[in-house]
């Protein structure tokens, strides 16, 4: 009989802390895995205690996830090359600025044939334009990687409401074994091969809801909001369409990747409450963070940052007038009302 799969999570921030709730209570349910979870946690003290002391010994992500019991399983681990050692399933799920560095630790301490999966939602550049986070990871690691992505929002899954996310990955049965590791009744998980349309849509959906986020520091209301999402959306496709290597189906942005993750994080995510607040009190998105994040990275303007890049590289930025749009006034110092003269002028096609 094979050995159980061992598990490591890479990060348990908010997001990290609530798949490890779900994770550790399966693999205890199912002889294939082993049982015990290793976390990697980044070392820091909150309240005179180190962090992975009061995860070991009180099972809480205080600072990350409160009020939260994780499994006893769940073991964090301040040491990355520790926490991966020997493992065969590796969940990343860390801000994507932060994975170059933490694969070069991870090189040569997971299992052979391991395999991964991504939750990180963003993207980067490489020497022909776009790169993926998974393309980061597999390049780095020689593993093959998935990735996770849907209207997840972190709290949410911790308490249990019923959600859908969308594993991708060309691989039909490393797919399936990462939702067989994940699944429960109210975590409901669909395997689709499109794995860089999935990732792409992770990722794009941060800028707009960044862009929803504005509208409602300008008291828009829905009517405005549902404009951006529109629009939004079509230059998502239209992104993933020449960006995306192989097919790009519509049926894809139909799965909770897409269209319901777009609407979710326009409503309930971070970048929108984050942008709201941009409007509202004028302060930088640096200063928002350190304020309302606890400690956590904004996703949507960086990506917007990087996005932008891409596109200037391509010569292409005219024909995503929502994200260059949403990217000036993150950084350009383009008033946000500027929103509104792009929305009023959005072509209908692109």
């Amino acid at each position: 009989m094979a050995a159980p799969l061992r598990v490591s999570i890479v990060g348990s921030g908010n997001w990290g802390s609530a798949i490890s709730k779900i994770i550790g209570r399966n693999v205890q349910q199912l002889s294939k895995f082993d049982k015990t979870v290793r976390m990697w946690v980044f070392e820091e003290e909150v309240q005179g205690r180190k962090l992975t002391e009061i995860i070991n010994t009180d099972h809480e992500n205080v600072k990350y996830l409160p009020g939260h019991k994780l499994p006893e399983n769940v073991v964090a681990v301040p040491d990355i090359s520790q926490a991966v050692e020997g493992a065969n399933l590796l969940v990343f799920v860390v801000p994507h600025q932060f994975i170059r560095g933490l694969c070069a630790k991870i090189k040569g301490h997971a299992a052979t044939g391991a395999l991964g999966i991504s939750l990180i939602k963003g993207v980067d550049e490489g020497p022909d334009g776009l790169k993926l986070i998974s393309d980061i990871i597999r390049e780095q690691l020689d593993i093959p990687v998935s990735v996770l992505m849907g209207a997840n929002i972190a709290n949410e899954v911790a308490e249990e409401k019923f959600c859908e996310t969308t594993i991708g990955s060309k691989d039909r049965e490393a797919g399936i074994l990462f939702k067989e590791l994940m699944q429960t009744p109210n975590f409901r998980i669909t395997v689709v091969e499109e794995a860089d349309t999935v990732e792409i849509c992770g990722a794009l959906k941060n800028i707009v809801a960044v862009g929803a986020g504005f509208c409602d520091g300008l008291d828009c209301g829905d009517n405005t909001k549902a404009a951006v999402i529109r629009l939004g959306l079509m230059e998502m496709i239209a992104f993933a369409r020449i960006f995306c290597r192989g097919a790009v189906s519509s049926a894809t942005f139909l799965e909770s990747c897409g269209v319901a993750d777009l609407i979710t994080t326009c409503y309930g995510g971070r970048n929108r409450r984050v942008s709201e607040a941009f409007v509202r009190t004028r302060k930088s998105i640096e200063e928002l963070e350190k304020e309302m994040l606890n400690g956590q990275k904004l996703q949507g303007p960086q990506t917007a940052a990087e996005v932008h890049r891409i596109l200037q590289n391509r010569n292409m930025v005219s024909k995503f007038p929502l994200f260059t749009a949403i990217y000036e006034i993150c950084y350009s110092g383009k008033p946000v009302s500027g929103l509104m003269t792009c929305l009023q002028s959005h072509p209908e096609h692109i």
